[in-house]
C-alpha cells in the first residue's frame, strides 16, 4: 500500500498538480458561465460581480488592493469599479491611509444584488455531494493556494 502522507517527490508532485491545472481550466470555465446564468437577472456583469464580493467579504477596499487580491490589472478594476459605481453599486469614500487613492465601499444596493447573487450561488453549491469532509476542502484549498502562491511571480498586467 502506498503512503499518500509522505511529500511527493518534485516530479510526480508536477505529474499530479498537471492533473488539477487539467480540471481547474473546465471548472473555472463552467462556473462562469453559471455564474453569468445567474447574474442576468441582476444586469451584472462577471467582473462587476468580483469587484462587489471583494467589497462584501472584506470590507472597503481600494482599487489596487482589488487588482491585487484577483490577480488582475488596476486597470480593468477600475473600469469594473465605475462601471458599478454608474449603477449606484459602490460609491468611493476617503482613504485615511493614502490621501490619492480612494476607498470603495458598497452601497445599499451593492450589498442587496451580491447578497442576491451569492444566496442563488450558495444554494447550487450544496448540491456539490461526494461526501466531501472539511479536510477534504482544507486540502483543495492548501493545494490551489500552494499552486497560485507558485505563480505569483507572473505578471497578470
Amino acid at each position: 500500500m502506498k503512503d499518500t502522507d509522505t511529500p511527493l517527490p518534485p516530479d510526480a508532485l508536477a505529474r499530479r498538480l498537471t492533473e488539477v491545472y487539467d480540471l481547474v481550466g473546465p471548472l473555472y470555465r463552467r462556473a462562469q458561465r453559471s455564474v453569468e446564468q445567474g447574474l442576468a437577472a441582476h444586469d451584472l456583469s462577471v467582473g462587476v460581480r468580483a469587484v462587489l464580493t471583494l467589497l462584501h467579504r472584506n470590507g472597503p477596499m481600494t482599487v489596487p488592493q482589488m487588482g491585487r487580491a484577483q490577480a488582475i490589472s488596476r486597470q480593468f478594476v477600475q473600469r469594473m469599479v465605475n462601471e458599478a459605481a454608474a449603477r449606484d453599486l459602490v460609491e468611493s469614500i476617503p482613504n485615511p491611509a493614502h490621501r490619492r487613492s480612494s476607498l470603495i465601499r458598497l452601497t445599499g444596493p451593492g450589498q442587496d444584488a451580491i447578497t442576491a447573487v451569492l444566496d442563488r450561488e450558495h444554494r447550487l453549491l450544496r448540491d456539490v455531494g461526494g461526501d466531501l469532509t472539511d479536510t477534504d476542502v482544507a486540502t483543495c484549498l492548501r493545494v490551489l493556494g500552494a499552486m497560485l502562491t507558485a505563480l505569483d511571480h507572473v505578471d497578470d498586467a
